[in-house]
């Protein structure tokens, strides 16, 4: 006997909509935070252009590639957004954000690459350095990236499906497409402040190579974030199951009763905050399909179910 329970529409038709719970609303976070991206981008080139000042121009073109993570991370939420009914997506299209995620993770990498290379070749072949200036720009990117972190942050508050009274834990339904475009911007806002730190100093006691150094130091923390984002969004691409994730166990507690036993369980991450799971029992006394769903209803991470269910051999 097998069953499979899924989420349903008004005319009671079998759907997938595994988006996370505050789709709509990251989405509309991550354009706005793109417009102010594009609009500081812009005025820094057009600037640096009119006064010609070579650093405004290259800290314009740095934020175009931010700009740019942003806009696969909209892209995504968008495409997610109009297709979550396309039934050629078998298990609907929440996982489009861990993919944009996973690309911007590489795109971040690429960026703590060119970070570290070029500080290098600085700590090598020192240039002469505008602090002044070098030290506005840095304050003004910084005041825009806090904007654009604050917009981007992942206000736990707002996952109301996770605050269910019942004692089991589950990871938090991270949104990897959000987290990867809040990550560009924290690494932005890092470099920021470490340039600050490195260019009062070097304007201070006249130490060319700080900042340089500073700026490797930058771009091995980046790289780390990078990593972690790979990890994540990758785990998720690949049906990896993280070690602080007791949904499997979970659900053997809840089975495994009265001689059904679990021959084999599949659970995977269908969306942010949405899981699925295909379970296999062989009982004594099988019971019908709906009734082991039932056990597993008050699991609310559990939004697609499949069960198989087999009489013991004698």
């Amino acid at each position: 006997m097998t069953d499979n329970q899924f989420e349903h529409s008004e005319a009671g038709l079998h759907n997938h909509v595994f988006l996370g719970d505050n789709h709509a609303r990251n989405e509309r976070r991550t354009w706005l935070v793109i417009i102010l991206t594009t609009v500081m981008m812009a005025a820094e080139i057009a600037a640096g252009t009119i006064y010609g000042s070579m650093a405004l121009v290259a800290d314009g073109w740095h934020m175009s590639t931010h700009a740019a993570a942003m806009l696969i991370a909209a892209l995504a939420y968008l495409y997610a957004r109009r297709h979550v009914r396309n039934p050629r997506f078998t298990f609907g299209t929440g996982k489009f954000g861990d993919l944009a995620a996973f690309a911007s993770a590489v795109v971040l990498a690429l960026i703590a690459i060119l970070i570290g290379w070029e500080s290098f070749v600085r700590l090598a072949n020192p240039v002469p350095i505008n602090f002044p200036q070098a030290i506005s720009i840095a304050v003004i990117g910084l005041a825009v990236n806090l904007i654009c972190a604050w917009l981007l942050r992942d206000d736990h508050a707002h996952h109301s499906h996770h605050d269910h009274h019942h004692d089991h834990h589950h990871a938090h339904a991270q949104d990897n497409n959000l987290q990867a475009a809040y990550v560009h911007v924290l690494a932005d806002a890092l470099t920021s402040v470490l340039a600050i730190g490195a260019l009062t100093a070097g304007s201070l006691y006249g130490w060319l190579w700080l900042d340089p150094a500073i700026g490797i130091i930058g771009a091995l923390v980046i790289a780390n974030w990078s990593w972690s984002l790979i990890r994540n969004a990758g785990g998720v691409l690949l049906d990896y199951v993280p070690p602080n994730e007791d949904l499997p166990e979970e659900i053997r507690s809840v089975i495994e009763q009265e001689g059904d036993v679990i021959t084999d369980l599949h659970v995977w991450q269908l969306g942010p905050g949405h899981h699925g799971a295909i379970v296999s029992i062989i009982s004594d006394h099988p019971k019908a399909p709906s009734s082991y769903r039932a056990r597993l209803s008050h699991i609310h991470d559990l939004s697609h179910v499949t069960v198989e269910v087999e009489q013991k051999a004698a």
